[in-house]
């Protein structure tokens, strides 16, 4: 049996078999993204292992596990990942809590158990683990964030966040697993968790009409937004991707004004202009006020790039709400 070691050499220069058929794990399974990366998989002829803590509608059709994937010990998850011969484990797990305890829990503690878990197994699969681009910090307009960047998070989730990605990069640095990093922008499309702005925003769309008019407070802020559709096919592309021990950035390469954004939501909810008003409000942000990512890696090395425009984005993000 090669060495782990060995099986990062061997990524690194191309020699991985191809994954199709074989079996991916997708921690996170029903969520936004990770609904939509299961079939984006599937779609591919991947045969995909849901793990969730529940099931539901948004499994069908997946080998489905219910599980807390950072209430189980490395042991356990080992066994699972073993038992159903998982070749690439996708993790795109992830949370909005609002305490430090929780965040640590979602980000790193998960994650230190995912790779421990990895390292345990005889036949170690590859580990991709989708990050945020939030954990670089916040940067100044007109800066286009490179992967080259040093990271300065100064939020508690963007600092979690960090955590859980240097935590794969280093396993992968030191030959104990083969695993990459995708640092995504801010999410929307299909079931956009409402958690965030735009998830929130669609959520007081619905209660609108003209007789009581709906005021939106908008920031005056630019960020980088993508469907996450696009999203799901750069994970789909990273699984018989050579390329690892190493962040990739997935975004648009746009920064977008959020009152756009609105507008182009507003403009899909088919509401008339009376019954919305629009003001000016404060800088909420995981990063902040500017995100603009570079995304020439991701073309260079997974042949990816987005496709899906903004405003087709948020047609979906309207017609198919968070569940």
């Amino acid at each position: 049996m090669p060495s782990d070691r060995g099986r990062t050499v061997a990524a690194l220069n191309g020699d991985r078999p191809p994954a199709g058929g074989e079996r991916v794990a997708v921690l996170g399974a029903t969520g936004c993204v990770g609904r939509c990366v299961s079939a984006a998989l599937a779609r591919e002829g991947h045969d995909v292992l849901a793990v969730a803590r529940r099931g539901g509608p948004a499994v069908a059709g997946h080998v489905f596990v219910g599980l807390d994937v950072a209430a189980a010990g490395p042991a356990e998850l080992a066994r699972l990942f073993t038992r159903h011969r998982v070749r690439t484990v996708v993790n795109v797990t992830g949370g909005w809590g609002t305490t430090e305890e929780e965040m640590r829990y979602a980000h790193i503690t998960l994650v230190e158990r995912l790779v421990k878990a990895v390292t345990l197994m005889d036949e170690r699969p590859r580990l991709i683990h989708v990050g945020s681009i939030h954990e670089y910090g916040p940067v100044s307009e007109p800066l286009a964030i490179g992967e080259d960047l040093d990271p300065r998070p100064t939020t508690m989730y963007a600092r979690t966040k960090l955590a859980g990605s240097e935590l794969v990069l280093d396993a992968t640095r030191d030959g104990r697993l083969d695993g990459l990093v995708l640092r995504a922008v801010n999410v929307c499309g299909p079931r956009t968790t409402r958690a965030s702005f735009l998830g929130a925003v669609v959520d007081r769309l619905r209660a609108a009409d003209a007789s009581d008019p709906v005021t939106l407070r908008v920031a005056d802020a630019r960020r980088d937004f993508i469907d996450v559709r696009d999203l799901a096919e750069a994970v789909v592309l990273t699984v018989t991707s050579p390329a690892t021990g190493q962040v990739v950035n997935i975004g648009r390469g746009e920064a977008t004004a959020m009152r756009e954004l609105v507008d182009l939501l507003v403009a899909a909810s088919g509401l008339p202009p009376q019954a919305i008003r629009v003001e000016d409000g404060p800088i909420a942000s995981k990063g902040g006020g500017w995100t603009l990512a570079d995304i020439r890696l991701a073309g260079e090395l997974l042949g990816w790039k987005p496709r899906i425009p903004l405003a087709e984005a948020m047609r979906a993000t309207w017609e198919t709400p968070a569940d």
